[in-house]
């Protein structure tokens, strides 16, 4: 469910942090959904339970998800998320640069960039 890169300048909390808001914010986590547990989520990517936690908590205080005592942590019934398309397009933004500074490294053309994309698009599966 969850892609997370050590090795990506980006802290491991805000690479889960954003994925759950995207999942969220894109539909492919619904209202009343739950997510693994603390503990599997740890396990499963070799990180910090504490790192998971903070992720919960902090996505709990926006209201994107909800605690049940006893039962795993869901997506909140009326979560505060389905931003605008240009919103959600600006969750991106700092992926894309970070693409189009490596292809211009590597001389690489814009049309090359696009059908590489899409073709990576239509093959990937999560």
């Amino acid at each position: 469910m969850f892609v997370l890169n050590p090795h990506s300048g980006i802290p491991l909390y805000r690479q889960l942090r954003e994925q759950i808001r995207r999942l969220i914010a894109g539909g492919q986590l619904r209202p009343g959904m739950s997510l693994p547990s603390i503990r599997d989520l740890a396990l499963r990517h070799a990180i910090n339970p504490m790192t998971v936690s903070k992720v919960y908590n902090q996505l709990e205080a926006e209201g994107l998800l909800e605690r049940n005592r006893g039962r795993p942590m869901t997506v909140a019934a009326q979560p505060k998320l389905k931003a605008p398309r240009s919103d959600r397009l600006h969750q991106i933004e700092g992926h894309i640069a970070q693409l189009i500074l490596a292809a211009r490294q590597l001389e690489l053309d814009p049309d090359d960039i696009v059908n590489a994309v899409r073709k990576k698009w239509e093959t990937h599966d999560e």
